[in-house]
């Protein structure tokens, strides 16, 4: 998503790296580059002029005129204000009552049904007990599209009488109170745009829900749009914060970076995906850090905390330490990595990671898959039996060619080779890496 604004931000630092010293000249022409950087990302006028006050104001200062590594401590001011501007740090739901109601709001197309699901799903992981609640009753298939992902994510969903979202509600909370449900997730009807009759009925479905959390689904891809709408919202409904949906689309940024800041209330969700478990707390360190190309190593590591088998992992790793790693062992692996999501969204959190054709790569880790898959367990397990009429079986069975399972093969040979030199103590690991999977 912040791939532009990224680039756009790279050149205005290497412009200022290896200068000895910051001068008020550099200072102003970089101060420029970033401010039309944030403009064509979509951010919003008044926060881009604030932004770059900020900016200018600090990087001014004797500190960083002074400084060694002007660079540096440009880097440091820009990613500063970013998380100023996002919020200080991740704001978590504040689930207070027995059942806890939330009330979902947002317009059609913004992804909110799909949202109310991945909600349900990430509480229950923590240990919840929740369940949907179908209120919009307008548009068409929602009750039944909230019902179909309710069995996804394995959610009851209280329907009521499909027709009444004001009886709706109110059956839910009784039923909630009776069967035990901790937490009320309670999708509402959307327009394709805001108008007052869809207002008056959300501001009387809160009255009767008395809910702990307002939140405004936002789709990303709207710009600024979206946020004209967000304080339309705010305004009537008093919100308590924001789920911005399709952040893993090529969406300029503009509305994560202005949302906070035009309204005053916080991003708690972004959704990263299509899958029911594409939800993550929003973290604003974390998102500055990857507008800045340092990637999100700590929202990795909870991911693959959460989704990858830990003692497969640890079994690999020991593997491939003692040289012992197969290609049944590698297929494995690339299973697992697949649990945490698109290869691209892997990459984007990995700091200094370098410029590729994703697209490239998603299609390269699938062919490998497949070639794998087309090998019989003795030859994943000593691919050195794999002569030129095994290798044409395993082409013809995986789709690809024997040039690519050439590759493949080259490719395990050259990781054997770097195991061997790792046993022997001829190459250094970083410091403070002590093994690793693939």
């Amino acid at each position: 998503m912040f791939e532009n604004l990224q680039e756009k931000l790279s050149r205005v630092f290497r412009a200022l790296t290896g200068k000895g010293r910051l001068t008020e000249k550099n200072i102003q022409e970089a101060v420029r580059q970033v401010k039309l950087s944030l403009l064509e990302a979509d951010v919003n006028y008044k926060v881009v002029k604030d932004f770059i006050e900020a900016v200018k104001e600090k990087a001014l200062g004797e500190e960083v005129l002074k400084s060694f590594t002007p660079d540096q401590m440009f880097i440091k001011i820009i990613r500063d204000e970013l998380i100023r501007i996002m919020g200080e740090s991740n704001e978590p739901l504040k689930l207070i009552h027995r059942p806890s109601p939330i009330m979902i709001v947002g317009l059609q197309g913004s992804g909110k049904t799909t949202t109310c699901a991945k909600l349900a799903l990430f509480l229950k992981k923590q240990g919840r007990n929740p369940i949907l609640v179908a209120a919009d009753v307008y548009r068409p298939a929602a009750i039944d599209q909230l019902v179909k992902l309710g069995s996804v994510v394995n959610v009851p969903v209280h329907t009521g009488d499909r027709k009444n979202p004001f009886k709706i509600v109110e059956s839910a909370i009784e039923y909630s109170k009776d069967t035990g449900y901790d937490v009320m997730i309670v999708d509402t009807a959307g327009r394709l745009h805001i108008d007052e009759e869809m207002m008056d009925e959300l501001v009387k479905v809160k009255e009767i829900l008395k809910p702990d959390e307002v939140l405004l689904v936002v789709d990303a891809m709207m710009g600024q749009d979206a946020v004209k709408s967000a304080k339309t919202f705010d305004e009537k409904l008093d919100l308590t914060g924001f789920i911005v949906t399709k952040m893993d689309g090529d969406a300029r940024g503009g509305v994560i970076l202005s949302i906070k800041y035009v309204t005053g209330k916080p991003v708690k969700f972004i959704g990263v995906g299509e899958k029911v478990d594409a939800l993550e707390p929003f973290h604003p360190d974390r998102i500055a850090g990857r507008i800045l190309g340092m990637g999100d190593v700590l929202t990795l590591i909870e991911k693959a905390e959460k989704e990858l088998d830990q003692e497969k992992m640890r079994k690999s790793a020991e593997k491939f330490l003692k040289a012992e790693f197969t290609l049944e062992d590698f297929k494995e692996q690339l299973e697992e990595i697949k649990k945490l999501g698109p290869i691209s969204s892997i990459i984007e959190m990995l700091p200094g990671a370098p410029k590729m054709d994703l697209e490239m790569g998603e299609k390269e880790f699938k062919k490998m898959e497949a070639i794998i898959n087309s090998m019989t367990k003795e030859e994943r397990r000593n691919p050195r039996i794999i002569n030129y009429s095994r290798k044409k079986r395993i082409a013809k069975g995986s789709g690809t060619t024997i040039q690519d399972v050439n590759k493949l093969l080259k490719s395990y040979e050259q990781m054997k080779e770097l195991m061997k030199r790792m046993k022997k103590g001829k190459l250094k690991l970083p410091f403070g890496i002590k093994g690793f999977g693939f």
